[in-house]
């Protein structure tokens, strides 16, 4: 019976692990999603502000898009991918780094943080995209785990090139670098 009972969970828990797997696919668009709470954060002057945002904005550039919990922990996992996107001087006319906050996934408190972090990173990074989610309309809509950070490479046309959930590895940069190199050329 005991034996019955392990084989159940270990089976459960390998089934859960396929039934909270992102929905993207390779050489598809991402599916449709719209932030209206907070949304995209534009620069007015010195100021930030934020209109309705949604994935239907992704298509003209290549783009790595930087999805993340509103965690200090889920932003430094990949902040290896975003310095080596910054050393590559990748051309604002034909690359976009877009970077999706869940301020829905934040530690209890720290709302007003999250906020005004993701406002100072616009501002320090005016050619960036940067999306303010309070509501996790982009992690439910693609399925993506929670507390954690997700980078996904799109080509000119909105089709996903590469995505990897969780820290990339140096040979993820690498790829992530190469290919975003061949589709900008």
């Amino acid at each position: 019976m005991k034996k019955q009972i392990l084989i159940f969970v270990l089976g459960s828990l390998m089934l859960s692990r396929f039934a909270f797997a992102h929905n993207l696919q390779l050489e598809q668009p991402l599916p449709s999603v719209k932030v209206v709470e907070y949304g995209e954060i534009i620069l007015a002057g010195k100021e930030a502000k934020f209109q309705t945002w949604t994935s239907s904005s992704l298509v003209g550039k290549v783009r790595v898009i930087h999805h993340l919990a509103g965690r200090t922990a889920a932003k430094e996992k990949n902040q290896g991918m975003i310095d080596a996107i910054k050393a590559a001087h990748f051309a604002p006319i034909h690359y976009q780094t877009t970077t999706i906050i869940n301020a829905d996934d934040a530690i209890v408190g720290t709302g007003m943080f999250v906020k005004s972090s993701a406002e100072k990173g616009k501002i320090e990074n005016p050619h960036s995209q940067v999306v303010l989610d309070d509501k996790s309309a982009v992690k439910n809509a693609w399925h993506l785990n929670t507390k954690d950070s997700a980078i996904i490479v799109l080509d000119k046309k909105g089709k996903v090139k590469f995505v990897k959930e969780g820290k990339l590895s140096q040979t993820d940069i690498q790829a992530v670098i190469s290919l975003i190199t061949e589709l900008t050329k």
